[in-house]
């Protein structure tokens, strides 16, 4: 069944209730984090101008909650009574992320990268960046930044492994995007669309290429799933503007017809 957003009150209710872009803005400055690291120039700020426009930052993501400490008082914002927890060491760093990437931690310390922590091999922050952290896409895959490790062959394997089903997932998010645009209730294929994308980066943060391929099938079956749904949604909305159109060519026949039954209607009375 597909929902169509509407009704005048219904939105103007959606509205009156909705949190802001602005508003949770007002809400991040207003922590100490930011009112005290934010204006302080150098590598003390740098974190805060770094965490600007990040992922994190877009969904809300705070110092606090990575970081712990108390974000509403200067004086207990370091304090361990309050959680606060400071920067992680090298080694600490997967545990530090994993309390939010579950799984992908899980995946990360059975691969080789995981297993090379503590003699030199790449963390989260390796890969991803600290506070900079940007959406993770296949092109976090690549020359320059593999290479700062080891030679990119590998890397470009699991990189083409996992390309046609990266571009299957960008593909439905937008069309689930311009359904959505149009009115229709898509929390679910969203939702849908979410679980498989986080499960599939599970398997390439493994970083076994046989792995990759062997099991990129079952992603691609699911995805056909949610593809048939989008499908079907699309075919509703086709059908609805041609029942539409075809209503709206009547009422303009039926105008036009009592416009001519008027017209005879009055000329046979002055006749």
């Amino acid at each position: 069944m597909i929902h169509i957003l509407g009704r005048t009150w219904g939105l103007l209710l959606f509205l009156l209730f909705l949190p802001t872009d602005v508003s949770a803005q007002q809400n991040q400055d207003e922590t100490v984090c930011i009112q005290c690291h934010g204006g302080i120039p150098g590598a003390i700020g740098a974190p805060v101008r770094q965490w600007q426009g990040s992922i994190h930052q877009r969904h809300g993501v705070l110092c606090f909650h990575c970081h712990g400490g108390d974000p509403t008082d200067f004086g207990l914002a370091h304090s361990p009574e309050r959680g606060f927890l400071g920067a992680p060491g090298d080694e600490d760093v997967p545990k530090f992320c994993g309390r939010c990437h579950v799984g992908v931690t899980e995946d990360y310390f059975e691969s080789a990268h995981g297993q090379a922590l503590g003699a030199g091999g790449p963390n989260c922050v390796t890969c991803h960046g600290s506070h900079a952290v940007q959406r993770a896409t296949s092109e976090l895959i690549n020359p320059q930044d593999c290479t700062r490790c080891h030679e990119y062959g590998r890397a470009e394997e699991i990189k083409n492994a996992i390309a046609g089903t990266e571009a299957f997932i960008s593909s439905l998010e937008g069309d689930v995007a311009a359904l959505h645009r149009l009115g229709i209730d898509t929390s679910r294929l969203e939702g849908s669309i979410f679980s498989v994308r986080n499960e599939f980066r599970r398997l390439f943060h493994s970083v076994d290429v046989e792995r990759v391929r062997n099991e990129t099938d079952n992603f691609q079956q699911q995805l056909g799933v949610i593809a048939g749904q989008v499908e079907a949604l699309q075919a509703e909305l086709a059908r609805r503007k041609v029942w539409g159109g075809a209503v709206v060519v009547l009422l303009i026949l039926a105008g036009v017809l009592s416009l001519l039954l008027y017209k005879s209607y009055m000329e046979g009375k002055e006749g």
